[in-house]
C-alpha cells in the first residue's frame, strides 16, 4: 500500500480558511457599524435617509450573506477534502493548482 502524506489542497483550503475568516468578520463590523449608527436616529432623517436606509440594509444584507456563504463552502469543501493522499495523489495535487 502507498504511503500517505499530508495533502496539499487540505493544507492550502485551511490556509485560506484562516485567512478569510477574519477578513468576512471585518468586512462585517465595518459595515455594522456604519448601520447602526444610521438606525441611531441621530445621524440622518427624512425622506431621503429612508432611502439610504433601505440601500444601506440591502448592502449590508448582501454583505453578510457574501461572507457567510464563502466561510461555509470553504469550511464544507475543507471537510470533504481528505488530510492525507497518496505521494503521487499530492504531486498531481500541487501541479494542478499551483501549490508550493
Amino acid at each position: 500500500m502507498a504511503e500517505l502524506v499530508p495533502n496539499p489542497l487540505y493544507e492550502a483550503l485551511g490556509d485560506a480558511l484562516r485567512t478569510v475568516e477574519p477578513m468576512v468578520q471585518e468586512i462585517e463590523q465595518g459595515i455594522e457599524a456604519p448601520y447602526q449608527d444610521f438606525h441611531s436616529g441621530k445621524v440622518w432623517t427624512g425622506p431621503a435617509a429612508k432611502r439610504f436606509d433601505a440601500q444601506l440594509a440591502h448592502h449590508r444584507t448582501r454583505v453578510r450573506n457574501s461572507g457567510d456563504r464563502i466561510v461555509f463552502d470553504l469550511r464544507q469543501t475543507l471537510a470533504r477534502t481528505p488530510r492525507e493522499v497518496t505521494e503521487e495523489q499530492a504531486r498531481t495535487i500541487k501541479i494542478r493548482y499551483g501549490l508550493p
